[in-house]
């Protein structure tokens, strides 16, 4: 019996062996120069890959599993291929390995290319590509490395622009490994709108262009005779993360949309952190210098009138105007005074207790069914201070995150 066991955690080890953690295993590149394809510091790794390969993120039967996926710096072109030192052998090791390839060609089109060759001869016609769609922003940032400005153009693309849609479908795949719960959209839906943020960079005395990232925006119509365009997804790729790309754009799409009678105001589909505070930033930046939100206004309190001039001048919704008045008034207040900080943090929480509320007069009416009299009571007590707690949490969390939207906007 003991030999049996132990058989089989030898058997166990040498299998925990061809375990390979697939974020670790997926290698990125972005290539402008045959020399990219040598060079570490060009490759990039996923954040996610549990849509492709699962929640534990491993793939199995493989030692010193690589996963290349290539991608043409413009047009995205891609080279997918899998490396390892040894596989599993389904005759000797009675397991199977994962079907790793078909997993990933379910994500990627097909066009791609399996060896270097064909990639480098692809690279060479790079030259002739430009960017998709129609002109709406051109900005440049200042590069330490280089020690020069670096161009960025971006455009509004659709699917009627003569090989976008191939493009697009290659440049998708990212959200994949980007975006935790990220999903393809119906290009034939022709609702979608797309942005896209491209570099110039030069190439032998010619102008190429980079992909850098992109969004997509939905038009729902609203009765009887607008738009609401709702952000959908937005990626600035890894490489170029931190360098204030996702503010511009953000604030191109909003531009585009503001010089629009049909368009009502601009939402967003169940954003992340990171999107929140980006959309902070660059709704405080559009608005601060409307006069509804002057020092004076601000100190009176939330008004209808700041959620009319947000929404028509600025295509602002209610709500995130709300936040925007928030961060404003944080920047009118001194919070060293007892009377204003203590008149923001009422006006603050009064707006944060909505919800618990609501909550508090669910629980109470299921209590009522449920229990004694004086239990409820207690219990409504104990309620209150979770409540206040945090209450109070949730307004520290806020204002933090506030400040660190004026500290960026006070450099911007």
């Amino acid at each position: 019996k003991k030999s049996f066991s132990s058989g089989l955690t030898a058997m166990e080890k040498k299998l925990a062996e061809y375990k390979c953690n697939t974020n670790e295993a997926i290698q990125l590149k972005l290539v402008r120069f045959p020399e990219d394809l040598e060079d570490d510091n060009t490759t990039f790794n996923p954040e996610y890959s549990h849509q492709v390969f699962g929640d534990d993120e491993v793939a199995f039967g493989y030692k010193g599993l690589k996963i290349l996926l290539y991608y043409i710096a413009g047009n995205l072109s891609t080279l997918f291929r899998i490396e390892y030192t040894s596989k599993v052998n389904e005759k000797f090791d009675c397991v199977e390995a994962d079907d790793v390839e078909s997993k990933i060609r379910e994500i990627i089109p097909p066009g791609f290319c399996t060896n270097t060759d064909d990639f480098v001869s692809l690279l060479e016609k790079e030259v002739n590509f430009r960017p998709f769609g129609m002109l709406l922003h051109t900005y440049s940032v200042h590069n330490e490395e280089a020690g020069e400005d670096i161009t960025y153009q971006i455009y509004k693309a659709d699917m009627t622009c003569p090989g976008f849609r191939e493009y697009h479908e290659r440049l998708q795949t990212f959200l994949m490994w980007f975006i935790e719960t990220a999903s393809f959209i119906d290009v034939d839906d022709e609702r979608w709108n797309y942005f896209l943020v491209f570099e110039k960079y030069n190439k032998d005395g010619a102008t190429l262009f980079a992909t850098v990232g992109y969004m997509t925006v939905y038009n729902y119509y609203v009765y009887p005779d607008k738009t609401r365009p709702r952000v959908s997804q937005m990626l600035i790729l890894p490489p170029f993360q931190g360098e204030g790309h996702g503010a511009q754009l953000l604030e191109t799409v909003h531009r585009y949309y503001m010089s629009s009678p049909v368009v009502l105001d601009i939402t967003a589909e169940d954003p992340s952190e990171n999107y929140v505070k980006l959309r902070d930033f660059v709704l405080v930046k559009l608005c601060q210098d409307l006069l509804c939100f002057s020092p004076g206004k601000l100190m009176q309190g939330f008004s209808q009138e700041m959620v009319m001039e947000a929404q028509q001048k600025l295509k602002i919704n209610k709500q995130h105007t709300r936040r925007v008045y928030e961060i404003l008034r944080l920047r009118a207040t001194d919070m060293g005074d007892a009377e204003q900080s203590r008149s923001y943090r009422l006006d603050v929480k009064r707006r944060l207790i909505g919800p618990y509320k609501k909550k508090q007069r669910e629980l109470a009416k299921m209590r009522r069914c449920l229990r004694p009299e004086e239990l409820t009571n207690q219990l409504n007590q104990i309620d209150l201070n979770m409540q206040h707690e945090q209450l109070e949490e949730s307004f520290q969390q806020l204002v933090s995150d506030y400040r660190r939207v004026l500290e960026r906007l006070a450099q911007a």
